[in-house]
């Protein structure tokens, strides 16, 4: 039985960048996903994702300037189109606690933006009705990534590189020791080290170790909806937005008319809880549909009331809404990257090459303490 040096758990965005990022240096590499690519289980899939530098924590700002110098050269290695500037609008309630410290940590890696009051917000994107407590940040370089076009592109790039993927492969046990086993239903793998990026799954597979992180797989419906006037919300004219909130039952964010003629992406960026295997077992009284319905009505008007698409996503959210990015406490060969919590495929590149920096035991180029395990005080069983 051959010996890898390196297995990757989870197709998604970060597994798959993860994967990348070890065969292009060196590691003989098995990406291992458990559903036929491409799917719609997962995190990774659907034609749009925002990206943006803007955060209201200064470390997710400095991964962000790491994460486009990524993207570009992605687009130069595969010579594909992936990112689409279109700016981004950061909106928020007086007293603009979050603009302020998002500002603050923008000027300070020195990223272009600029404030809007009322009046210019008005002006500028007349599209929006906002009254005149709210202001926003306009971020020039913010706009698209093509989700599915870019995920595709970083599995083609692996492959290129001489990675493995095995797809319909669903992992069923690990044993961990100095060469782990990995047995799916079909078969058995031998590796020196294991990456788990499994999103919604990754509790299935760490509990039978000893493992059990404070992860809570939800539901999301993403919305697209009709504008009244062709054109009045396409790309040029409407930038990305994100409407700002400490109340996650009240932060929206929405792209352009990309992905289907007439139709804007505007979603609530919270979901209900959920079994990753039973996703779309309770959707049926469309919660979340009728507040993003009430939004519109009040900011967006020139939008339809009612969806004329809906799809459904997973996020994986931690209970501080930040990313984890650790080795496993007993099994030092076992890396560990989950808790995404919906904003994880833009810097999806900067995580592949993280994990890949603690699998080859390299000095990690970014700070990793804000993504330690042990902030957690329960996470082991």
């Amino acid at each position: 039985m051959a010996t890898w040096d390196s297995i990757v758990i989870g197709g998604g965005i970060e597994g798959s960048s993860t994967a990348w990022q070890l065969a292009r240096n060196g590691h003989k590499t098995l990406l291992l996903e458990q559903f036929p690519l491409p799917h719609t289980r997962g995190s990774s899939h659907g034609a749009s994702r925002i990206i943006r530098h803007g955060y209201a924590e200064p470390f997710y700002v400095e991964m962000m300037m790491d994460a486009y110098k990524l993207w570009r050269e992605i687009e130069r290695e595969s010579g594909i189109a992936l990112y689409r500037k279109v700016g981004i609008l950061t909106l928020e309630c007086h007293p603009y606690e979050g603009i302020k410290v998002m500002e603050s940590n923008l000027a300070k890696f020195g990223v272009y933006y600029k404030r809007l009051g009322p009046r210019d917000l008005k002006k500028q994107f007349p599209m929006l009705t906002y009254p005149n407590q709210y202001h926003a940040t306009l971020e020039d370089d913010g706009g698209i990534l093509r989700a599915d076009q870019a995920l595709k592109t970083i599995q083609s790039l692996f492959s290129s590189a001489g990675g493995t993927i095995e797809d319909g492969e669903k992992v069923v046990n690990i044993t961990p020791g100095h060469l782990i086993s990995v047995h799916t239903k079909q078969d058995t793998y031998k590796t020196k080290n294991l990456v788990v990026a499994a999103g919604p799954w990754t509790n299935k597979l760490l509990e039978p170790l000893n493992l059990k992180l404070p992860l809570q797989p939800l539901a999301i419906n993403v919305l697209y909806w009709k504008e009244k006037e062709q054109g009045e919300y396409s790309p040029g004219r409407m930038p990305c937005f994100i409407h700002s909130s400490r109340d996650r039952l009240q932060e929206f964010y929405g792209l352009p008319c990309e992905e289907y003629p007439g139709l804007m992406k505007v979603d609530l960026h919270t979901g209900r809880a959920a079994d990753p295997d039973a996703r779309d077992a309770n959707n049926q009284d469309q919660w979340d549909v009728k507040l993003v319905a009430e939004f519109l009505q009040k900011h967006l008007p020139g939008l339809e009331d009612k969806p004329s698409v809906m799809e459904r996503c997973m996020y994986t959210v931690t209970p501080d809404h930040n990313f984890i990015l650790d080795r496993h406490p007993k099994y030092e060969n076992i890396v560990i990257g989950a808790g995404f919590s919906g904003t994880g495929f833009k810097l999806g590149p900067v995580v592949g090459k993280v994990l890949a920096e603690l699998v080859m035991q390299k000095a990690p180029s970014h700070n990793l303490y804000p993504f330690k395990i042990d902030r957690f005080s329960k996470s082991k069983l």
